[in-house]
């Protein structure tokens, strides 16, 4: 995956953690998904389509997700509160969404997110394209970004 791509995403989850939770966010080394990778337990799932096309996926352990969820929504909740899934969803889908407006000259659509919570999951991504996984860490604990994508015509990416 082109640099550019990351930075697009990395400068989208900074703007969120920032705009939204107050939150400065510290990236380890983006690196490729390997088979033996720690499975998670709440993974906010997001699908791309048109000129870029794959999944974003925003993984936790369920303690960090539901301090997530809290410090997003402004308000204490647990993996069953009735908010729990809409406000993970809506961080996905403002991390995919200020990505995507980053990519110039692609017609991306994102579709609406989709919250999965159990223990140990993986969300199976393309087996062409490798997910790259953008570790992070911000106040309330660590989680990942993965991204599988495939680009299918020439753009700019960032301003």
């Amino acid at each position: 995956m082109d640099v550019k791509f990351i930075n697009a995403f990395t400068k989208s989850i900074t703007n969120v953690l920032k705009t939204m939770m107050e939150l400065d966010v510290k990236f380890g080394k983006p690196h490729i998904k390997q088979a033996d990778a720690e499975k998670l337990d709440v993974s906010a799932v997001i699908g791309l389509s048109g000129d870029a096309s794959g999944v974003v996926v925003i993984a936790f352990r369920k303690e960090i997700a539901a301090r997530a969820a809290s410090r997003f929504a402004g308000l204490e909740m647990t993996v069953d509160h009735a908010d729990f899934a809409d406000s993970l969803g809506e961080f996905a889908n403002m991390v995919a969404g200020g990505a995507k407006a980053e990519f110039h000259g692609l017609d991306v659509s994102i579709s609406l997110p989709s919250v999965i919570v159990g223990d140990n999951h993986e969300v199976i991504k393309s087996k062409v394209h490798p997910a790259l996984v953008i570790p992070c860490t911000a106040e309330f604990g660590s989680f990942v970004v993965e991204i599988c994508m495939e680009v299918r015509k020439p753009a700019t990416v960032g301003a």
